[in-house]
């Protein structure tokens, strides 16, 4: 089968949204959309779009609390890169393949991700230590 997965966003995990866009915006980048925050996942998003907003986008993740998994990967880990975004066509027959192939998800059903998306994650021991999302826009 033949799917469509094109390269959506790469998640860096920020403490402050504010201060995680400074670089990006010295270097020319810019603020695509308004930031929102996602309750569920406990973090605070911000995407920078490159010059004339094409696709891959950065997503800044900043955690609403220290119990948060963003929060858990920057006092693991500190700030930097926590995930590659790939979207897809159809994310829940993905994740059943996936399944079916022994791949190890965090998700297993979507979950509500920015933007109005559908998203699931894929356990990094089954990536090659990179954690994966999956995303299907509504």
């Amino acid at each position: 089968m033949v799917r469509k997965v094109r390269l959506d966003h790469i998640g860096i995990a920020v403490s402050d949204l504010d201060a995680g866009s400074e670089f990006w915006r010295i270097l020319g980048l810019s603020q695509s959309g308004e930031d929102e925050s996602n309750h569920e996942q406990g973090v605070n998003i911000r995407f920078i779009a490159t010059s004339g907003g094409k696709p891959p986008k950065l997503e800044l993740l900043e955690p609403t609390g220290e119990d948060t998994p963003i929060g858990r990967f920057i006092s693991r880990r500190g700030e930097g890169v926590q995930q590659l975004a790939f979207e897809v066509d159809d994310l829940e027959s993905l994740l059943e393949e996936l399944s079916a192939a022994g791949v190890a998800l965090i998700d297993e059903t979507p979950l509500s991700g920015a933007a109005g998306t559908r998203i699931a994650f894929v356990h990094p021991k089954s990536t090659g230590g990179v954690l994966v999302e999956l995303l299907e826009r509504e």
